[in-house]
């Protein structure tokens, strides 16, 4: 989208209050201010905005998240819809929790952390990381899943308002196919790819069953699904938080860094910082 491009502004965050939206509306030149459905935050769209010098620094500092949106984005257009899983579509990393049953979440965390951002590789991470649960017993999987998964925020409102616009939905991750295909029946999804925990005499051998998802594994099926499902004038959507999202996020019409790394943010079309994961279909018309 280009500056000259007829757009809105939408404000979005857990309270935003009525001076910083009039002076918001001055800033952005905008002639109408309109509430829009949020589950449990305050969301605004500003129209038309005829200046965007010094919008984003505000918000920053108000802590409001905030995009520029063309007037014809809309959400009937969305055909793909991509989420990775661990700490977007949900509020752990499973790899972290599962290293948690046998006391080793610090250490494996620390190198969970330094992937995400960027500084080492993301297969080599993984690889690290399963290595240290060999000989677990399978059933830490189902604790993790019953006892610590949870939804993020707005998680299940997002899908659900995808779904009505006619969107497939496509969970990627790096993380394990005993926890996508779970959430995948749970939630209705349509596409599931994940990396496979490999287990024998009911542990974990330490090893990955196949190829480890990477972030090209993620876009090689992100672009495929896109090709078919899009076709000429459809949008594709992702959501990520780390840096091994990166190669899909960048592929996407309409990319949304959530609660995500700075590389990641700068990277996107917008970032939700200060919401749920309901806040992306307020950016759609």
């Amino acid at each position: 989208m280009t500056d000259s491009a007829p757009a809105d502004l939408v404000v979005q965050a857990q309270d935003i209050a009525t001076p910083q939206i009039k002076q918001l509306a001055h800033l952005a030149g905008a002639d109408s201010i309109d509430a829009l459905t949020a589950a449990e935050t305050q969301a605004f769209r500003l129209s038309p905005v005829r200046n965007r010098s010094g919008v984003a620094e505000f918000c920053a500092e108000a802590g409001i998240d905030c995009g520029f949106v063309p007037r014809d984005q809309r959400l009937d257009s969305v055909r793909l819809v991509a989420m990775d899983m661990d700490s977007t579509l949900i509020t752990i990393e499973c790899v972290d929790e599962i290293a948690d049953m046998r006391g080793l979440k610090p250490e494996i965390a620390a190198i969970t952390a330094s992937a995400m951002r960027g500084e080492i590789d993301f297969r080599e991470s993984l690889a690290r990381r399963v290595a240290l649960l060999a000989g677990l017993d399978v059933a830490a999987l189902s604790r993790v899943y019953d006892e610590r998964l949870r939804l993020s925020p707005g998680a299940e409102r997002m899908l659900a308002g995808f779904a009505r616009a006619g969107a497939r939905t496509l969970l990627v991750s790096g993380g394990f196919t005993f926890f996508t295909e779970r959430l995948k029946a749970r939630l209705g999804l349509d596409y599931t790819v994940a990396s496979t925990l490999e287990i024998a005499d009911g542990k974990l051998t330490g090893r990955i069953a196949g190829e480890i998802v990477d972030g090209r594994a993620k876009a090689d099926v992100f672009a495929r699904l896109g090709r078919e499902l899009a076709g000429d004038d459809g949008l594709t959507v992702a959501i990520g938080d780390g840096a091994n999202d990166l190669p899909m996020l960048r592929l996407a019409d309409v990319s949304f860094a959530y609660h995500a790394k700075p590389a990641v943010r700068a990277a996107t079309t917008y970032a939700i910082d200060q919401c749920g994961l309901d806040a992306i279909l307020n950016f759609f018309r």
